[in-house]
């Protein structure tokens, strides 16, 4: 209310009377304080608590995914689980959006920072090139990034906690295991390949695929569904020579792509191993049941929002390892057949 006063040159409660559309002003000064309000990025406060100067009191998640991907993705599920079972603890309400794009995410934050909706915010998803740290910097926005930032970020974000998982070990174990079970032709059906994990996961295989001669190892990127990760299953095994084990990237992918290679007349996992990144009940409905990479993805949502809830106490930002997720071997991985 200062700062509105002194660019239209008027009193502080002119200011109060004009905003909150109380009589006292005449109306040439109350469309002067709003047009000044407006130039300064000012909005009204919808919570108690930021009308009182303490905060909203409310913490801020948006995921920039298509929508159709959200419903079946178990791992966003137990996230928010672990996230709210804190915030719960912390009387902090959620104020969580889906858009379509990290362009939409960045308006959604910018909007909030305006009118004081959000005290801070969970950011998941690193990009490859990702316009949000920046963002937050510039809007003096606390926030935690749930999974590391990508390694061209080199920007010091002093709002920013990070809580990194290792995907490049995790890929890194999932390759040693299928090739010390004699797999040597290896896909990786990916994720979005815009993705910072994804950008490792893949960097990762191609690694371990030159140091240990497998030059028929690849990736290939898809957008979660199960639909995009069945059509690529196919796609690559009708080729000349198929691979003998397959990675995906989620657990919904990996249940249709076992699916698909059963409807080749190929058997699970005599001639092609599965293994899912994602364990959940959907790994132990299908027949046969899915190896896969287990990890706590409810405790990795309460580290993320204990890390925040540090931020908003004034303490500084830091960042922590979550522990390398464990091979889970189920009924679908075997040795390859000679």
């Amino acid at each position: 209310m200062k700062d509105i006063a002194q660019r239209a040159g008027v009193s502080e409660s002119a200011v109060s009377f004009a905003l909150n559309d109380r009589p006292g002003v005449s109306e040439v000064t109350r469309d002067r304080v709003r047009r000044v309000a407006e130039q300064l990025g000012w909005r009204p406060r919808t919570a108690a608590r930021a009308l009182s100067g303490e905060g909203s009191a409310t913490v801020g998640l948006v995921l920039a995914r298509p929508a159709a991907t959200l419903g079946v993705d178990s791992f966003f599920l137990q996230l928010i689980s672990g996230i709210q079972e804190i915030l719960s603890e912390r009387q902090l309400g959620l104020l969580f959006q889906v858009v379509e794009d990290v362009h939409a995410e960045c308006a959604v934050y910018r909007r909030w920072w305006a009118e004081h909706r959000v005290d801070g915010v969970l950011v998941v998803d690193p990009r490859t090139d990702d316009p949000r740290p920046d963002l937050l910097d510039e809007l003096g926005l606390p926030g935690v990034v749930i999974g590391a930032l990508p390694a061209g970020d080199t920007g010091r974000h002093p709002g920013l906690s990070q809580v990194r998982a290792d995907d490049a070990g995790a890929m890194a174990a999932i390759v040693g295991r299928l090739y010390a079970l004699g797999h040597r032709r290896i896909v990786h059906i990916a994720g979005l390949p815009s993705l910072a994990h994804t950008e490792r996961r893949i960097r990762s295989l191609r690694i371990e695929a030159d140091r240990r001669g497998l030059p028929e190892a690849r990736s290939l990127t898809t957008d979660y569904s199960d639909t995009q990760g069945a059509a690529v299953t196919r796609r690559v095994l009708e080729e000349d020579r198929p691979p003998t084990a397959l990675i995906y990237d989620n657990d919904v992918m990996a249940a249709a792509g076992a699916a698909v290679t059963t409807g080749l007349g190929l058997r699970v996992p005599g001639d092609v191993s599965v293994i899912s990144w994602e364990d959940s009940a959907l790994c132990r409905l299908v027949r046969p049941w899915l190896t896969a990479l287990s990890r706590d993805s409810v405790a990795f949502g309460r580290i993320a929002a204990t890390e925040l809830a540090a931020l908003l106490d004034g303490g500084g930002a830091r960042t922590v390892q979550v522990p390398l997720p464990r091979l889970i071997e189920r009924e679908s991985l075997d040795r390859a057949r000679p």
